[in-house]
């Protein structure tokens, strides 16, 4: 009997990148076979070559700069390496699918989320409108989108980034590929959306016998889903194995790094930051998105994003906000720090509503309240030198601009870069040496509140470990208070002193961090923790600083 060719089979992979690159090689002889119903997961830090990996056999590659320089990519049997792009037009989407890390920037600004979908059935499929329609809707289902019929005349920036990732996903998953290239699909996801997407690719394999590629930094996916796992390090793969193999028993130095570095599910011990002074109070808030939507696009309903809230931060405390996607959690640290209108309510910082403050008044108290934001690429201005985007508040609040440049490079030492970074671009650094400068920025104005707004959700696990350290050294160096926004419970358990969880706009339940954890009363949070991938896995204990 004939043997079934593996879904995908690539024997000594190189891809070659541009003169003055840092390596001359993204891919150095990779090698690496998925089998039908398999799952493989390709875990490395961000410059490993993941992604390049997953461009390569999409035919995807920024040629002639980054190209194939060897090797073969055989598709169920069919060499893909060589092929026109016409041929691979006709291969992607109906038969390699490929979900994108960044929804926002994969889908089209311009076009209704109905739309999106709609265009992947037309190309690829006979269906009428009807059906198209009905199959879209289906997909919004299966993905667990609230309110399938109203997403789908929703655009892009209507709905949150969970929704949207959920977005991509039913749009990869339409046509039941044979192969599914998913690039670090569950990023931006909590974590009972993370597990429903988990199952629903599983399910995916045991209906059509798909394989799948999952490209990932979050070993508790690994630990998850994987049936075989694979790990590169500068484009080299250091160790493959079976899941159990690798996970709990790791032979290479730099996979022991990076599970090393995993947050444990162990909150900290209670810190008496409970008894100092109240310095940021929010009371009875109240936001709602009006309905949006005309003739062409349909008719958005309105969306009540923040019921009743009320909280308390006291001074040198970490308060978590947790919770879904939709919760109301982003909501909430820009109503707080005025980036967005409230339609009721008190927010006081050290006693004074910054809610009713005048536009003079408010950005005298801007001052004092900072924000660190998620895509720290998307809020650092990409024409400014670094230490002109750290230096910039001062000098708007009256600081000479010398001292405030010397001032910037020093916050750079302080956050653990090099000053001699200060005259470099943003889009010359890494994701987690982006973070950190965006942490310098918002410590420029010496303010007595941070709120960080998933600062740390798009990093490596090994970065992460790093700027979670450094947030907490500098709230306790500079005697700090955050709002820490998390979908992310591992770390939350990290960092968070008290813990407030959110949904549907409301706080269900809050107390003290290992107490929650221990001891959670409300089912959506008893969902939530039992939800968490890789909950029942304990890292092997060789934690390092190094990682």
């Amino acid at each position: 009997m004939k043997k079934t060719p593996p879904i995908l089979d690539i024997k000594g992979l190189r891809i070659a990148l541009p003169k003055g690159a840092d390596r001359s090689f993204a891919l150095e002889g990779l090698d690496l076979t998925i089998e039908p119903g398999e799952i493989v997961c390709l875990v490395g830090e961000s410059g490993s070559g993941k992604s390049l990996c997953a461009g390569a056999i999409m035919g995807l590659l920024p040629v002639p700069h980054v190209h194939i320089a060897g090797g073969g990519i055989r598709f169920m049997g069919d060499e893909l390496v060589g092929k026109s792009e016409s041929e691979m037009r006709q291969i992607r989407g109906q038969s390699i699918s490929m979900i994108f890390q960044e929804p926002m920037t994969a889908l089209n600004p311009q076009k209704t989320v109905g739309w999106q979908i709609d265009e992947v059935l037309r190309l690829h499929t006979n269906m009428n409108r009807a059906e198209r329609r009905a199959r879209a809707v289906e997909m919004l289902e299966r993905v667990h989108i609230p309110d399938p019929e109203s997403a789908y005349n929703a655009y892009p920036h209507q709905i949150s980034g969970g929704q949207r990732q959920r977005v991509m996903i039913a749009m990869s998953l339409a046509l039941s590929p044979k192969l599914i290239i998913a690039d670090e699909p569950t990023t931006a996801l909590d974590v009972t959306t993370q597990l429903q997407i988990l199952k629903l690719i599983r399910e995916l394999q045991e209906q059509d016998g798909a394989g799948v590629l999952f490209i990932t930094h979050d070993f508790g996916v690994v630990a998850e889903i994987a049936d075989k796992v694979a790990v590169l390090c500068q484009g080299v793969m250091v160790e493959q194995g079976p899941a159990d193999q690798v996970l709990n028993h790791p032979r290479h130095p730099y996979t022991q790094a990076l599970i090393g570095a995993v947050p444990a599910l162990t909150p900290p011990p209670v810190k008496p930051v409970l008894n100092s002074p109240v310095v940021l109070k929010g009371t009875g808030l109240k936001k709602t998105f009006a309905a949006r939507g005309g003739l062409l696009s349909g008719k958005r309903k309105a969306v009540v994003a923040v019921k009743d809230l009320t909280f308390q931060l006291h001074e040198g405390e970490t308060l978590g906000v947790v919770g879904e996607s939709g919760s109301g959690k982003t909501t909430v640290s820009r109503i707080v720090t005025r980036l967005l209108e409230c339609d009721s309510g008190k927010v006081e910082l050290d006693g004074k509503d910054l809610l009713a403050c005048t536009p003079r008044e408010l950005r005298a108290m801007r001052s004092h309240i900072q924000m660190v934001f998620q895509d720290p690429m998307a809020s650092l201005n990409p024409r400014k030198r670094v230490v002109d985007l750290i230096a910039q508040g001062p000098i708007v609040h009256g600081a000479d601009p010398a001292k405030a440049r010397d001032d910037a490079r020093r916050l750079l030492e302080l956050v653990e870069l090099s000053p001699a970074a200060a005259n470099r671009f943003p889009h010359e650094f890494s994701g987690g040496q982006r973070q950190r400068i965006g942490i310098a920025r918002a410590l420029a104005l010496e303010p007595k509140v941070i709120v960080a707004d998933e600062p740390v959700s798009a990093l490596d696990v090994s970065v992460q470990a790093q700027v979670l350290r450094l947030l907490a050294d500098l709230r306790d160096r500079l005697n700090l208070s955050l709002l820490f926004v998390t979908h992310d419970l591992r770390v939350a358990a990290q960092l968070c002193d008290r813990i407030i969880v959110m949904q549907k706009g409301e706080i269900v339940e809050s107390g003290i961090t290992a107490e929650v954890f221990a001891n959670p009363q409300h089912p959506y949070t008893q969902n939530l923790l039992s939800s968490i991938p890789g909950r029942d896995w304990t890292p092997p204990s060789f934690r390092t600083d190094a990682a």
